[in-house]
């Protein structure tokens, strides 16, 4: 945690790891994603909202099919549908008609805007658009414009979404708000599914605490029937609660990605902040409820020393599966962090640890070496080191075939999966839960089925386990009356 004091203090991380950054002239089964589709994805935990992205259809298309196929919804993402001559001759008059057509069609309370590679390389000043459409185009007048820069040739999608929070924070935050006693804002990374913010938000409750979830997911992606349907995000984070950000007595940001946006809020409202870098794992809970209990001043509820007991009686039960197994794991900076941890503390060896963009987390892995590239490099390493487990998303499933070697799938996109938005892996349930997954994994994989013949006893033991066997055999016996070994 960092910002203003508000709850305990960090333990001390000693920075062991290497950071390889592999410059490769084209990345071969990729394992990141864009910025842009970062962004869009936090615009999607806003209520009654129309992300968009500024650039080709095709930009947009990938990234729909793709969050379309792991949360099985309907997902809102609309494009400026940029071709080579408006490229050539700029963006305007792009922006101008999707805003009008978006703002008659879906009626939507915000259109959140994202830039591409092809728009930030031509350098649109998409501010002054959208400036000039508002004083051209007065139906826009009760539509709320918010944009955010995500060029794609730079970053990853967990730098998208830091971005497009901060840009909510910076454009909606005010100033000199009235503290609400008892309010908290959360701030999830992108690592976070929406059953994790559905957890953290019932466990911040249990304290007496009010959750002010920033963007939330959990509202618009948890994949529910609504009572009627309309074009844009349905449920996720009012426009009204986005406002009253500056009301809050605390920050919480979850992933190294959010603190940007609780320093802007910090700065720009006055709310001290907290940053917990993982929620996943016995020490890294037990420091959040003591920051609760702090917060609330209330003790923890019995239900989560409970919930903390089942979870040391099943790192107890796991770390026979997990201790000394070599892993491949890639993932988003926060999402490796959080993971990869939970696997260092449970006795396993993290052998390969491949991840997508620049994060101050990187040095801290308990692990020789992070390389940034792609499931390319990951095959390789895992392969020439003898990774006996494979933890990525559903892009890395042949490679898992080809190395025959048990997969897990995390992160985004787990297209092959359903159910991806219920998953839990914070607090004390979701670390036992993930525990348990892991370790049912490894054990039918690798299943050992001692028996009398396997126990390494000494020479001597044999020889006379040996002598006894022989002696007690009849001379006259016949092979028929032989005495079989029990197995």
């Amino acid at each position: 945690m960092s910002g203003r004091r508000t709850g305990p203090i960090e333990p001390e991380v000693n920075a062991v790891a290497t950071v390889v950054d592999f410059k490769k002239a084209c990345a071969v089964n990729p394992l990141k994603m864009s910025q842009p589709l970062g962004a869009a994805y936090a615009f999607m935990g806003l209520d009654a909202c129309m992300p968009m992205m500024h650039g080709s259809q095709g930009c947009t298309s990938f990234g729909l099919v793709l969050l379309v196929r792991h949360f099985k919804e309907a997902i809102p993402l609309q494009t400026t549908a940029m071709n080579e001559v408006t490229t050539i001759l700029g963006g305007y008059e792009n922006i101008e008609a999707a805003l009008i057509n978006i703002a008659k069609r879906a009626k939507p309370r915000i259109i959140a805007i994202c830039s591409t590679g092809l728009t930030e390389t031509k350098g649109d000043d998409v501010d002054a658009y959208l400036q000039l459409a508002r004083q051209r185009r007065p139906e826009l007048a009760d539509t709320e414009l918010l944009y955010v820069s995500t060029p794609d040739y730079v970053g990853a999608f967990e730098d998208g979404w830091g971005k497009a929070v901060t840009a909510m924070v910076r454009q909606y935050a005010r100033a000199g708000e009235t503290t609400v006693a008892g309010r908290v804002n959360l701030l999830p990374g992108s690592h976070l599914t929406p059953g994790d913010i559905d957890e953290l938000r019932e466990i911040i409750e249990h304290f007496g605490l009010e959750a002010v979830v920033v963007p939330d997911v959990s509202g618009s992606l948890d994949g529910h029937i609504p009572d009627d349907w309309r074009g844009t995000t349905l449920g996720g984070t009012p426009l009204e609660a986005l406002r009253a950000l500056g009301s809050a007595e605390a920050t919480i940001a979850v992933g190294e990605q959010m603190r940007s946006a609780a320093m802007e809020l910090e700065m720009k409202a006055g709310v001290p902040y907290a940053v917990f870098d993982r929620l996943t794992g016995l020490e890294a809970n037990d420091r959040f409820l003591q920051y609760l209990s702090q917060l609330s001043g209330r003790p923890v509820p019995a239900k989560y020393r409970r919930s903390r007991s089942q979870l040391v009686d099943a790192m107890l039960d796991g770390h026979f599966h997990f201790g000394g197994v070599k892993v491949a794991l890639g993932a988003e900076p926060d999402l490796l962090w959080a993971v990869g941890t939970l696997l260092h503390e449970m006795g396993a060896e993290l052998s390969v640890c491949v991840t997508t963009t620049q994060s101050m987390l990187l040095r801290q892995m308990p692990a020789d070496e992070v390389v940034i590239g792609d499931l390319a490099d990951m095959e390789r390493l895992a392969a020439e080191r003898g990774c006996e487990l494979l933890m990525t998303h559903s892009h890395g499933r042949q490679m898992a075939a080809r190395l025959d070697r048990p997969f897990h799938r995390i992160g985004i996109p787990m297209f092959d999966r359903i159910g991806n938005a219920h998953r839990v892996g914070v607090g004390y349930r979701g670390s036992r839960n993930l525990i348990f997954d892991i370790a049912n994994l490894l054990a039918d994989h690798y299943p050992h089925h001692n028996g009398p013949q396997t126990w390494p006893l000494p020479e001597a033991s044999l020889r006379a386990a040996a002598t006894a066997t022989t002696d007690a055999t009849p001379a006259d016996a016949s092979p028929a009356a032989e005495r079989v070994p029990v197995t």
